[in-house]
């Protein structure tokens, strides 16, 4: 081997790493991830096992103990029922991760794959896919959302699916437009000048570029299907009581805001911390992820 050839070798950059190794090394660095990772886990956590952190039953009334300041019995206090704050706060890590879940496997399934047809197939089927969207994003979100509602009725469900149903037009356009960018790459065409096939280069090779930018959005999606539920629970077609969720907690102790200000707090900066966890993590994912701040 001659001396350029080895100094051509030895000058040569490695490769990045990529795969989930490398962007959770990636997120470790940064604080805001931390925190926000660390928060979320925590939810999740007590999502999954709550029925045995919780001291209380969520839905005991308890007339004589009603509207207690938070105390050592009661580290929240009790509401207008004389329920544990605590217990039902506690139990809403539940239905947050249920929120999150549903609705955004909704928004996402079907918007992923109305955006890959679009993107990637005939001019036509674009047209169609894309008109489609166009009529449903003509509608003011929280509209649609209660449109949706006011067809299924009220409940914790119907909350979830109108706003997994509300979110997939943004899902659609987002990954049509990626695909559009991806789809003539060096890279794509060299598959095509292999012999692969549409399905192997569109869920093979298009698919997995542009799976970063659906990741970012997703982290940003979540609190704002947790706030669309909040907030459909707070108009009373949410979640119904007694049922545990934040939203309806909230409504419920509105009227003792002036009084009994635990009733409000507890939920509403349970609200608050689920939320911000969320922003701090998509925050951390945008920069990772995009190619012009990520670390080479």
């Amino acid at each position: 081997m001659s001396a350029t050839t080895i100094g051509t070798a030895t000058d040569e950059a490695p490769p990045r790493a990529t795969g989930l190794r490398w962007l959770g090394r990636q997120l470790l660095r940064q604080p805001q991830a931390q925190l926000g990772v660390t928060a979320l886990l925590i939810i999740f956590v007590c999502a999954v096992i709550a029925p045995a952190l919780v001291p209380y039953d969520p839905l005991q009334v308890d007339a004589i103990h009603r509207l207690l300041p938070p105390s050592a019995a009661h580290w929240f206090g009790t509401d207008e029922l004389g329920r544990d704050l605590f217990s039902r706060v506690l139990t809403g890590t539940r239905y947050f991760a249920l929120v999150c879940l549903v609705s955004v496997s909704i928004s996402a399934g079907f918007g992923i794959l109305l955006g890959l047809l679009a993107g990637a197939g005939a001019y036509w089927t674009d047209m169609a896919i894309m008109r489609v969207m166009d009529i449903v994003l003509a509608f003011p979100f929280i509209l649609l959302i209660l449109a949706v509602v006011a067809i299924l009725g009220p409940s914790l469900w119907t909350a979830m699916i109108a706003v997994g149903i509300a979110g997939i037009p943004n899902y659609a356009r987002l990954v049509r437009g990626q695909v559009l960018a991806v789809k003539h790459e060096d890279y794509v065409e060299a598959m095509r000048a292999i012999g692969a096939g549409p399905l192997r280069i569109l869920f093979g090779t298009v698919f997995p570029n542009v799976i970063s930018q659906i990741v970012v959005y997703t982290s940003f999606a979540m609190p704002v299907a947790v706030l669309s539920a909040s907030a459909l629970s707070f108009l009373g077609l949410g979640a119904q009581p007694p049922l545990p969720e934040w939203g309806a907690m909230v409504v419920g102790g509105r009227t003792f805001i002036r009084t009994s200000w635990w009733v409000v707090a507890s939920p509403g900066l349970a609200i608050f911390l689920a939320v911000f966890s969320c922003n701090l993590l998509g925050n951390a994912l945008r920069d990772v992820l995009d190619p012009r701040s990520a670390p080479k």
